[in-house]
């Protein structure tokens, strides 16, 4: 019995376990990055993250302008245009699909 493609599996896998070192510890990923339109567009009716803070109703026109929105009321408005609970479980899923595909899975 000859057992063949384990040198392809061992290779995936060292480059699995690469990746997952790559992203081990805290990283500052980019709001754009995490909310890219391909999530955006799937999880909201706007085509971007521009878009959606732009509809928002909120004026936002730096990111200290973002961070002084009142969580309550940027949960409101999430769980108004998302099936998402709240902000925190927005970014929750952007992070989980962003890992996902970083580790190429």
């Amino acid at each position: 019995m000859k057992i063949t493609g384990l040198d392809n599996l061992q290779k995936r896998l060292q480059k699995l376990a690469n990746d997952a070192q790559a992203l081990d510890g805290s990283h500052a990923v980019p709001l754009e990055e995490l909310l890219n339109e391909s999530f955006v567009r799937k999880h909201t009716q706007y085509s971007s993250l521009s878009e959606m803070i732009e509809k928002s109703g909120f004026d936002v026109k730096s990111p200290e302008d973002f961070k002084a929105i009142p969580d309550d009321e940027w949960d409101k408005y999430i769980r108004s245009i998302t099936s998402f609970a709240d902000w925190t479980a927005m970014l929750g899923k952007a992070t989980e699909i962003w890992t996902t595909k970083k580790l190429g899975l």
